[in-house]
């Protein structure tokens, strides 16, 4: 399935000139991961309790965009620079969830949206980075099938965050977009469980 994660090689080259100077300055990708991951939950929580300034939602597409490359810089990090730890593997996929739940939160306080579509997304989007992680456990890579990956959610939830900030609101139209979103993310998950499945087969 095509996703924007695809284009992650690009972005990484050219981030890798920046990467090179954090890590000569001495800053470390677990440092990063929680940096973005502390920067996540106080925008959520901001959005969250100021719904009423839907301007404010402009703020979610360009952290979107900056917390994808905080996330490319910490990798980088980690494999280029020999930072890779357990530590640092479990504080990449757990603040990734956390961060996801954090800046997803505020739309259930948006119409035509509401905690039943939004929460499922939220539940939804931690099982299929489990179901992604996992991978690893049975002898197959960590997977990122898509639809509806990482960075496709991110995409979109910065689409909406640009569309309020700009409209004010949104039409009873995009009600659709949450239950569309949750089965692409089904279809994900089911799709990351087949793939390492059959990777692990084929790797004994």
């Amino acid at each position: 399935m095509i996703s924007i994660y695809q284009l992650k090689p690009r972005f990484q080259a050219l981030l890798r000139p920046i990467v090179g100077r954090l890590a000569a300055a001495g800053v470390t990708a677990n440092q990063v991961t929680l940096a973005a991951m502390l920067i996540s939950l106080a925008l959520g929580l901001g959005l969250f309790l100021n719904t009423a300034n839907s301007s404010a939602f402009l703020l979610l597409p360009l952290w979107m965009f900056l917390r994808m490359a905080f996330n490319a810089v910490d990798g980088m990090l980690a494999r280029d620079f020999g930072q890779q730890s357990p530590l640092g593997a479990y504080l990449n996929e757990l603040s990734d969830v956390i961060s996801d739940a954090a800046l997803y939160l505020p739309f259930v306080a948006i119409a035509p949206f509401g905690w039943g579509s939004v929460g499922a997304v939220i539940f939804l989007s931690a099982v299929s980075e489990m179901a992604g992680a996992l991978g690893p456990m049975v002898g197959a890579p960590r997977q990122y099938d898509g639809p509806m990956g990482k960075s496709d959610r991110a995409f979109l939830f910065g689409a909406l965050g640009l569309w309020l900030g700009v409209a004010g609101s949104l039409p009873d139209a995009a009600l659709w977009i949450m239950p569309a979103t949750a089965l692409a993310i089904l279809l994900n998950t089911f799709n990351r469980i087949r793939s390492g499945v059959r990777q692990a087969r084929t790797n004994p």
